[in-house]
């Protein structure tokens, strides 16, 4: 299951254009952690064009395209304007929890950045 929970606008898209297909951590950071079985990842972009572009690409389908594990989970995003990020919950990625969870990574503090490593197609606008 996917929703949006959207709490504010969304910037106005960027233009579109030529992309190169790099880590999204080329430009966005990433940081991640857990709440019982629940994983949480917070993206956010570093210049107000990084964020147009960010805001309008990483959706729950395209974080679910990135992460398969979190494919069949309910995540939800949360559009944050004023930081320039997105916070995305994920339920059940931990199962009950860091105790029970038989994940590598059992509190989810690795999910950002394997995220950030993931490749996506960013305009070459950005990239300057």
């Amino acid at each position: 299951m996917t929703r949006d929970a959207v709490s504010e606008a969304l910037p106005a898209p960027l233009e579109p254009g030529a992309t190169r297909r790099l880590p999204l951590g080329t430009v966005a950071g990433a940081r991640s952690g857990d709440k019982g079985g629940t994983a949480n990842i917070g993206v956010w972009a570093r210049t107000h064009d990084a964020w147009s572009w960010l805001a309008h690409s990483l959706t729950v389908a395209e974080l679910q395209r990135l992460l398969p594990e979190t494919a069949g989970l309910t995540v939800t995003r949360h559009v944050l304007d004023n930081l320039h990020a997105l916070n995305f919950v994920v339920d059940g990625l931990l199962g009950e929890g860091v105790a029970s969870s038989t994940r590598f990574d059992p509190q989810a503090k690795a999910a950002g950045e394997w995220l950030r490593s993931r490749h996506v197609d960013i305009p070459e606008t950005l990239l300057s």
